[in-house]
């Protein structure tokens, strides 16, 4: 619930900045202001989620994250404030909508092994995942389809349609989340009172460079997708490129959680149960090419295709290194890994947003999806290379997540 009215409401925020600035370098921004707040207060948001009730984080995050959508909500009735290309306010705003996610990520992550038994893990995170992608598919579809609605004036010209009808649908759908969060009672667990030092702050960091397994399959994920994620120059290309507008922006924006939705129910009916390490590792390759093909086609439906493949593709990572980092993670150290994964997922996310904005600006959109295309591509053998127990790791069991873990630091201290 919370993921349709977010993505629909990134449409909205995307679709308006490019209309008041015409710039790549603001769109990208839009990412940065979501991921600075990551950067600052992660690893704190991961002790948090150790010591604190983790449904307490995630309320109190969601309410800060719906207030933020008002403001959104205020702005967008208030086209005076943005008036002359002034969109700094949206910025703030984003970065209020960061910080909610920073401390909710971790406590999120952290939360769900407490919701179901071990031996069912792998098939809640891919369930998870599932309703996830369903959410993302429909998000951006809703967004686009309610932006059109010629509800509000315009800006100098430029129509704002309705951003605010957007804004509005994704504040109840925050609220109704909210309401079903409050009645969760997740089994409890014991917590040892820790101090809030930078030991305990950076044992996330220290556990994750311990466990290459882990360091191998979040990093791998943080250069391939921030690389060669297009999701923040969409708006060029429907504008520009492919020439379908906003509801085009938003069934661009749709078809990453197409394919994604696709392989999760796949492998609900057949989940990965061996070689999986050279499975996501596969998958990440894909993912690069069909970024590439993406950025140098011309055809909206060819681009569509592309879309598609890259959520499919990467739904195969997601619910790998899900299980990973889960698996291979002690109870009680749970929100600090998460923390580090949100981290590295944050900079390969809305900090891949600003590194697309750059790239765009400097050689244009389509280079820019076309060389990150190619880096993705080279990220993925690279990381083969670099971690050969990755390459060879199985069955996602604790069992086995574990013992690859073992044979991968025992190998490092040989060499």
């Amino acid at each position: 619930m919370a993921v349709i009215g977010a993505e629909a409401q990134s449409v909205a925020v995307a679709w308006q900045v490019y209309q008041i600035t015409h710039s790549a370098l603001d769109l990208g921004l839009t990412g940065l202001a979501l991921f600075l707040p990551g950067l600052i207060f992660m690893l704190a948001a991961g002790h948090a989620a150790d010591r604190f009730d983790r449904r307490r984080i995630i309320l109190l995050c969601y309410a800060v994250q719906a207030g933020c959508t008002g403001a959104l909500l205020w702005l967008s009735l208030s086209p005076c404030l943005l008036a002359g290309g002034r969109v700094w306010p949206i910025y703030a705003v984003l970065v209020g909508i960061g910080m909610g996610r920073a401390f909710s990520g971790p406590a999120s992550s952290a939360l769900l092994p407490s919701l179901v038994p071990k031996e069912d893990f792998v098939n809640a995170v891919t369930w998870g995942a599932t309703i996830y992608q369903i959410a993302n598919m429909s998000g951006p579809a809703f967004g686009g389809l309610l932006f059109t609605l010629p509800l509000v004036g315009s800006i100098e010209g430029e129509g704002w349609q309705g951003a605010p009808i957007v804004y509005l649908f994704t504040l109840l759908l925050l609220l109704g989340f909210i309401l079903q969060v409050s009645m969760i009672r997740p089994e409890p667990i014991e917590r040892k009172p820790t101090a809030f030092n930078a030991g305990t702050v950076l044992a996330g960091l220290e556990y994750v460079w311990r466990n290459k397994l882990l360091l191998g399959s979040i990093s791998l994920d943080l250069f391939a997708v921030m690389l060669g994620g297009a999701v923040a120059l969409l708006p060029i290309f429907a504008t520009e490129i492919l020439h379908a507008g906003p509801r085009g922006l938003g069934l661009l924006r749709a078809m990453p959680s197409v394919g994604a939705l696709f392989v999760s129910l796949l492998l609900v009916v057949k989940p990965i149960k061996r070689s999986a390490g050279a499975t996501m590792l596969t998958c990440v390759g894909i993912y690069g090419v069909a970024t590439i093909v993406f950025g140098l086609s011309h055809s909206l439906v060819l681009s569509l295709i592309a879309l598609t493949v890259t959520g499919a593709s990467d739904m195969v990572s997601v619910v790998v290194r899900s299980s990973m980092l889960q698996l291979a993670t002690p109870p009680e150290m749970r929100g600090r890994v998460s923390a580090v994964n949100w981290l590295f997922i944050g900079a390969s996310n809305e900090f891949g947003e600003f590194e697309s904005g750059v790239t765009a600006h400097w050689w244009g959109a389509v280079r820019a999806v076309v060389i990150g295309g190619v880096g993705s591509v080279l990220v993925t053998l690279s990381a083969a290379a670099l971690f050969p127990r990755l390459r060879r790791a199985d069955a996602l069991t604790t069992e086995s997540l574990m013992e690859a873990n073992r044979e991968l630091s025992t190998a490092e201290a040989v060499d």
